[in-house]
């Protein structure tokens, strides 16, 4: 299955945001909800359904966001999803294609992507980020479901900021990936995660342990990167619940 869905967010003149495109197709549907908890009206929320299960062997998904000058949006998933595998082996691909303009805020806050087995999926994320833009960019992965050893899986971000390179990071789990349960990847752990917090003006501050593993790091810009990893989803939210920016949007980030 192929599927493409946009979404353009833009400031409305009187403080508010309006979403001049709202487009999806299945399993890529995008529906706006009411202001998520702790933002204010402001504000534009938009959740991405599920209109299928999946990602599924072979799908080829798209979605694009661009959000502009003074404009705030957050996106979200109303559920986890779980890449799932095909009877051909065929893999799966979903791109994500990010602007946020100079004076632009974006959250993009997903629930937790599944790696179930004999899947083959991989998730590229690209983002560029005008010098003044907001953003906050969480992902989290969980290596099979219940009881069960993962597929493959790869996820990749990059972030570009004022046009200079602020993020490029990959992760690779699975039986094709060699080492990925290793002492130098996740070891025993079952979920991991990030979170990008990106704010001018404000300074990332020091490092800082969060946890026995979970740490924040300040990066070379406005910005600080939380990596942890955990035995499980909720565990690995609280992790990144600790990294909230101040003001916290604590009911954006809340365990699952």
């Amino acid at each position: 299955m192929r599927a493409h869905a946009r979404v353009v967010a833009e400031a409305d003149g009187r403080g508010g945001t309006r979403l001049a495109q709202l487009r999806g197709e299945t399993p890529l549907l995008l529906r706006r909800t009411g202001v998520a908890a702790g933002l204010d009206a402001g504000w534009a929320t938009v959740h991405l359904v599920g209109g299928a299960a999946g990602p599924l062997g072979g799908d080829d998904l798209r979605l694009d966001i661009d959000v502009g000058p003074g404009a705030r949006l957050s996106l979200r998933t109303v559920a986890a999803s779980i890449a799932l595998p095909s009877r051909t082996g065929a893999p799966s691909h979903l791109n994500v294609r990010v602007t946020v303009a100079d004076g632009g805020t974006l959250h993009w806050l997903p629930e937790q992507t599944v790696a179930a087995a004999g899947c083959r999926h991989t998730i590229a994320a690209s983002v560029d980020a005008g010098e003044g833009a907001t953003l906050l960019w969480r992902d989290e992965l969980v290596c099979g479901r219940h009881d069960e050893a993962p597929g493959d899986l790869t996820v990749s971000t990059s972030v570009t900021y004022a046009g200079r390179p602020l993020l490029r990071q990959r992760l690779d789990v699975g039986p094709g990936a060699d080492g990925w349960a290793g002492p130098a990847v996740l070891g025993a752990a079952r979920a991991t995660g990030s979170l990008l917090h990106v704010h001018p003006g404000v300074a990332p501050g020091a490092p800082r342990v969060l946890g026995p593993t979970a740490v924040r790091v300040p990066l070379a810009g406005p910005a600080s990167l939380t990596t942890a990893t955990a035995p499980d989803a909720h565990a690995l939210r609280q992790y990144l619940c600790l990294a909230a920016p101040d003001p916290a949007p604590v009911p954006l980030l809340r365990p699952p």
